[in-house]
């Protein structure tokens, strides 16, 4: 019997899956991948000098690095960046389900960051990085029309992304409602909303909460901004009050901590 398309191609999504790969560079990056036990590595570049700064980190991984000429470096990565001698091979980091993530052990009470068309991975690497600062439980995007697991979120993520779980998911809103169902208040940031944050996690702040981002212009989807419980805004002083997506995120975090 003949295969349907749908089966066909969710089978041929996950053989890409399995066969992808990552580039991670930048001396950071790389060490906190060598040193992460979950983090399934392949390949080890280096130049001598950047070798001799990992230190430890490169024997205790198992890993056998290649040494390369820092003129011409070996890892195929874009011209532009700024790899400081050190590239590692890695497959995507697995976390778990979404119910692992949110109802799984970690600091209470629960804080998830979801992100709305968020595509420039040094916002969300920048995101990354506050989620962990302020015990975030994950920060969820989906699979496509996001930033993906790459080299420049990575370095901007300055090691959170070995430590900070980063779920993908296919539709956010079904994602929402199932964290609901699982005790969530789901706020999003909107510009235009009559309520602050602190106004809405006021009495609320010992319950999990998700928080969710829309991209930089466009902001929040509208049947994203449907499913929340409630649309919030970032008080603020003065005639302007727009933020970077990775600034409100930390703003956010801050002001509805626990």
């Amino acid at each position: 019997m003949k295969k349907p398309k749908w089966v066909v191609a969710k089978e041929q999504a996950k053989r890409v899956a399995a066969n992808e790969t990552v580039w991670l560079f930048g001396l950071h990056a790389v060490r906190d991948a060598l040193e992460n036990p979950k983090r399934e590595k392949l390949r080890l570049v280096v130049t001598r000098n950047a070798l001799d700064r990992l230190g430890e980190a490169v024997p205790a991984s198992g890993m056998a690095p290649e040494i390369s000429d820092p003129r011409k470096f070996a890892a195929p990565l874009d011209p532009q960046s700024v790899h400081q001698g050190a590239a590692l091979e890695v497959k995507p980091l697995d976390w778990g389900s979404l119910e692992d993530v949110a109802l799984g052990e970690g600091p209470m009470p629960p804080r998830i960051v979801l992100l709305d068309r968020v595509t420039d991975p040094h916002n969300v690497g920048a995101i990354l990085r506050s989620a962990e600062v302020f015990g975030a439980r994950a920060v969820i995007a989906m699979s496509r029309h996001a930033a993906p697991e790459t080299g420049a979120l990575a370095k901007t993520a300055s090691g959170a992304l070995e430590r900070q779980p980063y779920v993908r998911v296919r539709n956010l809103a079904d994602t929402m409602i199932s964290l609901k169902e699982m005790g969530y208040f789901v706020i999003g940031l909107e510009g235009e909303a009559e309520m602050t944050i602190e106004q809405a996690v006021d009495g609320k702040r010992d319950r999990a909460i998700a928080l969710v981002m829309g991209a930089e212009g466009p902001g929040l989807r509208e049947k994203t901004a449907e499913t929340c419980d409630q649309l919030v805004k970032i008080d603020y002083a003065g005639g302007f009050g727009s933020l970077n997506v990775s600034n409100a995120a930390a703003v956010a975090l801050y002001a509805s901590k626990g």
